[in-house]
């Protein structure tokens, strides 16, 4: 791997985790890039000593937040989101990696052989399910784990999509958008690991909801907008 890659790592309240993620990490050839609030002072510390990464503090609140400005912050050609909390295989790094020249995203998946999951619960199995499968219906979109957001892009086509989201929100609306905008993506196997320490920061219920409201608004948006071209 070479140097024009960074991995961004939305973090927290990661202090058990986030130290033992980067050590993995750090044998790859790559720049690394935590992002998280200004107050989480207890991951601050867990990885303060560590050198050859940035700590970058957001300015906003949520998930989707804490990506959109570290990935639009980054001034390398390619990034990858990278999760603080263990669950990712650092050898999916390198099967992205060979695949991004020739895509703008390429997008991992529990669901396609021989991908799996330690980590995922009957909820959150069935919401992605739905969720992908109206991000098929709706868009024609070809990508099974819509919700799962280990996925290497290329920085100049992510900064185009002008994604909104500050919350998880953003796991749908980068793929949408990307499928509007007809640009080329991969899909590939990815097996998750169980996660070091810590909880899922979904709520299944709550954001899912929001979920379904953001591809209904932009599955309006896509109408009109092909209306538009086709008128």
């Amino acid at each position: 791997m070479t140097s024009d890659l960074t991995l961004i790592i939305p973090a927290k309240n990661e202090k058990e985790s986030l130290p033992i993620v980067i050590d993995k990490i750090k044998k790859f050839d790559h720049k690394i890039t935590v992002s998280l609030k200004k107050d989480d002072k207890e991951t601050i510390n867990s990885i303060k000593n560590i050198s050859n990464i940035k700590i970058f503090f957001q300015s906003g609140k949520g998930y989707g937040n804490s990506l959109n400005e570290a990935i639009n912050s980054c001034k390398t050609k390619y990034f990858c989101i990278f999760n603080a909390d263990g669950s990712f295989d650092p050898n999916d790094l390198i099967k992205m990696y060979n695949l991004i020249e020739n895509n703008d995203f390429v997008f991992t998946t529990r669901y396609k052989y021989p991908g799996g999951s330690e980590d995922d619960t009957f909820i959150t199995y069935i919401g992605n399910q739905i969720f992908s499968k109206l991000g098929n219906l709706f868009f024609s979109l070809s990508i099974s784990d819509i919700l799962y957001t280990y996925l290497m892009g290329n920085t100049e086509s992510f900064k185009k999509l002008n994604v909104e989201s500050n919350d998880f929100r953003f796991c749908v609306e980068l793929p949408i958008k990307m499928q509007i905008s007809k640009m080329k993506y991969l899909c590939i196997p990815s097996y998750e690991k169980k996660r070091i320490a810590g909880k899922k920061k979904v709520d299944a219920f709550k954001d899912g909801f929001l979920i379904l409201l953001e591809m209904i608004r932009l599955f309006v948006i896509f109408k009109l907008f092909r209306k538009k071209i086709i008128s």
